[in-house]
């Protein structure tokens, strides 16, 4: 098991796995299912899943699909995606997920973070947000899958994730997604700098380098992985794989 988290971020759209670059063009990677099997056999430490969608076509968590991803998975899992009430959040623990991930409902309704923290303990909620830069080098954050500018400030919106209780943070680069370029160090070292929360840094990963640049430079509790885990490099075919363990202890421990 590795000490610093490498998490699989995997993106849903309904029942497809997908892979999307900057928030806009997507392509199609496979089934979920084979996909776990993948990663059980890899034994990587946890798993994310975001139906990317869920929330801007109003749809609610597929729980038929979450229940088989379930059932397959050996590791920790969390899911994020069309989740604004508590009903449902209860839903999505009652089948085998660990955390859940909030993203735009936590914009339009801050308490319901509070709310399953207080009854499920704030470890089980991750606070999502998503990140752009402006022509003038300002970072806002955006929601539903990016198509909505917000007048939050994503440092200040970190602080109060933390206070409403969430208990990590995922912070998401929208220039970044699926670039293969490396992460936003500088907005991950903003956040991690103000919270005292583990910081999952997200978007842009393209190497094993990468991930120790963030780590260390971002001040990054942990890596979420996209289009490394899923194609075999940038600009070839799909491939569900994870780093090498080894290499990756190597660049943590430099």
């Amino acid at each position: 098991m590795l000490r610093t988290r490498v998490i699989p971020c995997l993106q849903l759209i309904d029942q497809s796995l997908v892979k999307t670059i900057k928030f806009k063009k997507y392509n199609y990677i496979g089934d979920p299912i084979n996909t776990v099997r993948i990663f059980n056999e890899l034994e990587v430490d946890e798993l994310c899943f975001l139906d990317i969608r869920a929330t801007i076509e109003k749809r609610e968590p597929n729980l038929r699909l979450l229940k088989a991803i379930a059932d397959e998975c050996f590791m920790p899992l969390s899911y994020g995606g069309g989740l604004k009430d508590f009903d449902m959040a209860s839903k999505i623990f009652s089948i085998g997920f660990e955390k859940v991930v909030i993203n735009s409902f936590a914009i339009e309704d801050p308490e319901f973070i509070t709310i399953i923290a207080e009854h499920y303990g704030t470890q089980a909620v991750i606070g999502s947000i998503d990140i752009k830069k402006t022509v003038l080098g300002k970072y806002q954050v955006y929601t539903k899958d990016g198509t909505e500018k917000t007048k939050l400030n994503p440092v200040e919106w970190a602080m109060e994730l933390e206070e409403r209780g969430a208990g990590e943070l995922l912070v998401t680069s929208m220039d970044k997604d699926g670039t293969w370029e490396g992460f936003d160090i500088d907005i991950t070292k903003k956040i991690s700098e103000a919270v005292s929360i583990p910081v999952i840094a997200n978007g842009g990963a393209g190497s094993v380098s990468h991930i120790g640049e963030v780590i260390k430079n971002g001040r990054a509790d942990a890596v979420a992985l996209g289009s490394m885990v899923v194609y075999q490099k940038k600009g070839m075919g799909v491939l569900v794989n994870f780093p090498n363990k080894n290499e990756l202890e190597f660049i943590l421990n430099e």
